[in-house]
């Protein structure tokens, strides 16, 4: 969850977590503070995703969540209702926009608008998406992948795919069970994949400490995993993704695609991170690929700057209300 304020810049990174209690009927912690409880938590407490996937899975969870991050940004002068913008996944339906749009307003803000990802990444990476000329963005979130091809400020050919980030997690932690016998938390698997995740094995190999539990004795155990095993771990969520860049490049149209070759594919999000990835995705497509500056907040520095410059998007037909 990132939160970009005019004038501030990104005021807010935390992980979209909250702590309920057994019956959920109320908010204990919120972000950071409910990541730290991730695997710890007594039976009185569940963590819980309200946003699956790039969607809204728990409505009410949701708007609590949102009134939380609201009501940090704004502080203690609550005068004003804000004016927000959201960007949603492109491959969301009409009634999962609503449901955005109606959790944000219920959380306190005067209006709400929403701006496809690919769109807000593509400005937030400094793209020059005006222009009569075709760019490819790749957005490697935490629950999806947007990829599209954008010229003339609109998205000719876009495609969104449910695997991202946590889906690389769970990759990791599947791998682990199945050829070391250890269950790992999610925690663990992304401090793995953050640690010493590759796409591609490295010629440097890393190598961490891993700690969890024991399927057959049901101990306490350690072993060391290193980035050639990661990277075997991570290989279906990657042909996923790369699957996925290959169906929209197929469906550009010529002179935009011969543009793609020439510039490249832009990746953004915090997926983009993933080591080698660039060199992975030209491996396997043929076509350059740039990782943005700062790609984990792309998404929300471009959000943020459609709002400033919301009178052109407008005249665009960029947004959804």
């Amino acid at each position: 969850m990132l939160v970009y304020v005019k004038g501030e810049g990104i005021v807010i990174n935390e992980p979209s977590l909250v702590a309920l209690n057994r019956d959920g009927t109320k908010i204990l912690a919120v972000g950071r503070q409910a990541a730290e409880m991730v695997g710890r938590t007594p039976e009185a407490i569940n963590i819980v995703r309200p946003m699956r996937e790039g969607v809204i899975a728990d409505f009410v969870v949701t708007e609590g969540m949102l009134h939380y991050f609201i009501a940090k940004v704004q502080g203690r002068q609550r005068i004003f209702k804000p004016e927000i913008m959201i960007c949603v996944p492109s491959g969301v339906t009409s009634v999962e926009r609503r449901a955005v749009t109606e959790a944000a307003i219920s959380a306190g803000a005067k209006q709400a608008w929403l701006i496809d990802e690919p769109l807000a990444a593509a400005i937030g990476a400094d793209l020059p998406i005006s222009q009569p000329s075709g760019h490819a963005i790749c957005d490697v979130g935490g629950g999806t992948t947007e990829i599209a091809v954008i010229s003339l400020s609109g998205m000719v050919v876009a495609h969104s795919i449910r695997v991202g980030g946590n889906r690389i997690d769970d990759a990791i932690a599947a791998f682990v069970k199945r050829k070391h016998n250890l269950l790992i938390g999610e925690r663990t698997a992304e401090d793995i994949k953050v640690g010493i995740g590759s796409a591609l094995a490295p010629k440097e190999l890393l190598t961490m400490e891993v700690r969890g539990r024991d399927i057959v004795s049901g101990l306490p155990k350690n072993i060391v995993l290193d980035s050639r095993e990661v990277a075997e771990a991570i290989q279906d969520p990657l042909a996923q993704i790369v699957g996925a860049v290959r169906g929209v490049l197929e469906e550009t149209p010529p002179e935009l695609a011969a543009d793609i070759y020439d510039k490249g594919i832009v990746l953004t999000g915090g997926g983009a991170l993933l080591r080698n990835l660039d060199r992975y995705l030209v491996m396997h497509t043929g076509v350059p690929a740039i990782v943005a500056d700062d790609p984990q907040t792309c998404v929300a520095r471009g959000t943020g700057l459609a709002l400033e410059h919301f009178e052109v998007l407008k005249r665009n037909q960029l947004y959804l209300r």
